[in-house]
């Protein structure tokens, strides 16, 4: 069964959903921009509960080392997600400083975009293969946009690696078909407005996912 991550969790009930549903990774999000956004104390408080086996990922991009531990300060963190332009020698850093694992999102339109996928690979210890952004978006991920899926059937990566970028409860099975997945990511694709978590879709996206 793919693993399941949900992320840009801001409300306890949301949380419990997730995880009830059996999702592997809960995803918090340190980047002001987005309006999944939570402040260190908040995200604590969101993890509070949860339970072992239960990955809590913070996810930041292009974060300086100051950011980092203000968050890893307040924030019991078991992974983190570096979701900008970070280069895999910045990975390093950030696994250096942090003592955690590393997961680099590589956004993905075309079969050259998937040599990012194996530079990241020698540096990061997971890779979140998601949708590259449109020129103009303000966000580097969670925009709902979907890519060809098609461009990684059969290919094999030097990590554990993560789908991501418009999946939904509707298609995320055809796209752990397409791909072979190992596990998949979802943030939009669970929510009824931006930063709006529906834990009816939480559930859904889930099961569809491990069957």
């Amino acid at each position: 069964m793919a693993q399941v991550k949900i992320c840009g969790l801001s409300h306890p009930e949301h949380v419990a959903a997730a995880v009830d549903a059996g999702a592997r990774y809960l995803g918090f999000v340190f980047f002001p921009k987005s309006p999944r956004a939570v402040l260190p104390q908040q995200a604590a408080a969101l993890m509070g509960d949860t339970p072992p086996g239960v990955a809590r990922v913070g996810l930041f991009v292009n974060p300086d080392d100051a950011l980092l531990e203000q968050v890893l300060a307040q924030a019991p963190l078991d992974m983190i997600q570096l979701h900008g332009a970070e280069t895999p020698a910045r990975v390093a850093e950030v696994k250096a400083l942090s003592g955690l694992p590393v997961i680099k999102a590589v956004g993905v339109a075309e079969p050259a975009d998937l040599d990012g996928l194996w530079d990241h690979g020698l540096a990061a210890d997971m890779l979140l293969v998601d949708a590259k952004p449109p020129k103009d978006a303000t966000l580097p991920g969670g925009n709902g946009l979907a890519f060809d899926w098609r461009l990684l059937t059969g290919r094999k990566w030097l990590k554990p690696w993560l789908l991501a970028g418009g999946l939904t409860p509707q298609n995320v099975a055809e796209a752990i078909r397409l791909t072979g997945a190992p596990g998949v990511d979802v943030s939009s694709g669970v929510e009824t407005a931006p930063g709006q978590k529906d834990s009816d879709l939480i559930r859904a996206f889930v099961a569809a996912a491990r069957t």
